[in-house]
């Protein structure tokens, strides 16, 4: 047989020695086509919310941005349960804070472990990703037509054309930020992104994230046809700081977050930043996050408008779960989150109405 770029004859001999197989997946177009089609409802949510959150990052809209939800979703009946609830509380305290939640469906790991609902949806390691995609797109559906705007982490660069037209608001993880791969994705994306400090607490990568994404870029990817393209994308201005504190040490004190914003002031960016109350600023107590949410409240009400919101991390039920080492998801408790601690829903409720007051 003749030797052509599609039939090499030694490829077998070099290429895809460690893969033991491909499956395909729905193009973004196809997925988002069968019966996933975005609704007028879930569009007014997502343009809302995204130039409601563009306005407080801007100095435009005072109100206090909170983002505010499960560690990570593995159950989409609970989540959408949690959602109702927060759909609810986020209406009363609308005229001061506004409520975003938090979806996230992907999970970086720091070695190995469960990586979210696209990747395992089934939580028992059989990877139907294109199922995990359809269940993300149908919960976030769900929760545009609450009215109430959805948040996640983007980790793979492939999964922004499934989803991306469902979201107001991104983030961009403490694992990843300094990864060009995902500075060249949030220019693209069409949200306001947050970029997190370095799990070591390191701020400049973050810094370095933003400046990164407000700048034009072009890269592979994929198309709404699932072909590989190269991207051109424009630039992202709405790029922010998360302080996320690291390696055992917090980074909400008001040193800290004055420190934070004259360096974002020196480098030319917005000086505006979110505060993660959970994570290393809570040591991953659920308890702690109240301790950050009441000392960036104390720093707000005494005037420091460099703190722009805060992220909490949240279920209906306090704490977490091991998954159950048969694959067995009856035995899971329900609301309970299976990656990190969360407050549960009363000790939310609390701590929102409390800012709400608190923010007069």
């Amino acid at each position: 047989m003749a030797e052509t770029p599609n039939n090499p004859p030694h490829a077998a001999s070099t290429q895809n020695l460690r893969v033991t197989g491909f499956d395909l997946l729905p193009s973004p177009g196809v997925l988002s086509s069968d019966n996933l089609e975005i609704t007028p409802r879930a569009a007014d949510t997502v343009r809302t919310g995204r130039r409601a959150i563009e306005a407080v990052l801007h100095g435009d809209d005072d109100r206090f941005l909170v983002i505010v939800g499960p560690c990570s979703i593995h159950d989409p009946d609970a989540a959408l349960e949690y959602a109702q609830r927060l759909a609810e509380l986020s209406q009363k305290v609308a005229d001061r804070l506004l409520v975003v939640m938090r979806v996230y469906f992907e999970k970086p790991r720091t070695t190995v472990g469960w990586k979210g609902l696209i990747n395992d949806p089934d939580l028992n390691g059989t990877f139907d990703i294109a199922r995990g995609l359809r269940l993300a797109r149908k919960l976030l559906l769900d929760i545009n037509a609450l009215g109430l705007p959805a948040g996640t982490e983007f980790l793979d660069p492939v999964t922004p054309q499934y989803l991306d037209d469902l979201v107001a608001w991104a983030a961009i993880g403490a694992r990843t930020t300094e990864s060009q791969t995902h500075r060249q994705m949030a220019s693209g994306l069409s949200m306001p992104v947050g970029f997190k400090n370095a799990t070591t607490g390191d701020l400049q990568v973050a810094l370095d994230a933003m400046q990164s994404a407000m700048s034009a870029h072009h890269f592979v990817g994929i198309d709404e046809d699932g072909r590989a393209a190269v991207v051109h994308t424009r630039g992202n201005p709405f790029g922010h700081v998360i302080l996320r504190g690291g390696n055992d040490a917090t980074n909400y004190a008001p040193q800290d977050i004055a420190d934070a914003s004259q360096r974002l002031s020196a480098a030319g960016l917005n000086p505006g930043l979110l505060v993660d109350c959970s994570h290393a600023n809570s040591g991953k107590k659920p308890e702690r996050q109240e301790t950050v949410w009441q000392s960036i409240l104390d720093q707000r009400k005494a005037g420091n408008k460099d703190i722009l919101g805060a992220m909490l991390e949240s279920n209906l039920h306090e704490g977490n779960q091991k998954l159950p080492a048969d694959g067995d998801k009856t035995k899971l408790k329900h609301g309970v989150s299976i990656t990190d601690a969360c407050i549960d829903w009363d000790t939310t409720q609390r701590l929102l109405l409390q800012g709400h007051e608190q923010l007069a």
